[in-house]
């Protein structure tokens, strides 16, 4: 698998945006072996909301936050020509062979294997990572709406400066969530990926990843 790609669910803020960003995946998928894995967007912000009220546990949580993952999946496939949703590694794998995007929906997986720890630590980043380990892929891309890793958070901070590459140390130790969740370095250390943080609000700048161009992004490296 050429590469794992998570699609962030801030992304839906922007409709155009995001139907233009599906659009070039659906081609891109013609010529690279891909994958794509839903963030959790609005879905899961619900279930951060119910948490927050009702003090789940963790594990009802964990597994409602996987489950919103889904659903944005099922819709990213309604936008997204030439995709396909599935539930396995080898669906996955099947329907890139041919040139379709593979949208992996990942509660299914995720329950019967349960490799990471149930807390909000976790994210759709490291969910993702896991899979690109899993698939063998060479490449992971986090596509969110922002440029990648700042300084500080670039929508409150005007001062915050992107990061254009950062060692998977230096990540860990940053230890607060930036534009990526917390866990992610440990899931990435254990993996030989190639990892990328990138604004899928530009489609051209996944691509260029793809082609082993570097845009502007961070890249996150060993």
């Amino acid at each position: 698998m050429d590469a794992t790609l998570k699609i962030g669910g801030s992304l839906a803020e922007e409709p155009e945006r995001l139907r233009a960003l599906c659009r070039e995946l659906g081609e891109i998928a013609k010529n690279h072996r891909i994958t794509a894995v839903p963030g959790g967007g609005r879905f899961a912000d619900v279930v951060r909301e119910l948490d927050e009220r009702f003090h789940l546990h963790d594990n009802v949580a964990h597994n409602m936050a996987i489950l919103a993952m889904d659903q944005y999946g099922m819709f990213l496939s309604s936008i997204t020509p030439g995709s396909r949703t599935t539930c396995t590694l080898d669906g996955a794998r099947r329907h890139s062979e041919v040139g379709l995007l593979p949208i992996l929906l990942p509660s299914r997986m995720m329950s019967r294997a349960d490799p990471l720890p149930h807390s909000w630590e976790v994210t759709s980043d490291s969910i993702t990572a896991y899979i690109a380990g899993e698939l063998g892929s060479e490449k992971l891309l986090l596509v969110t709406d922002v440029d990648g890793v700042y300084t500080g958070d670039p929508k409150n901070d005007p001062a915050a400066e992107l990061i254009e590459e950062i060692s998977v140390a230096d990540l860990s130790k940053r230890g607060v969530r930036t534009s990526v969740d917390v866990y992610l370095s440990k899931i990435i250390s254990k993996a030989t990926l190639d990892c990328y943080v990138v604004n899928g609000r530009y489609p051209e700048r996944v691509r260029a990843i793809l082609d082993n161009e570097l845009p502007r992004c961070t890249r996150i490296r060993d």
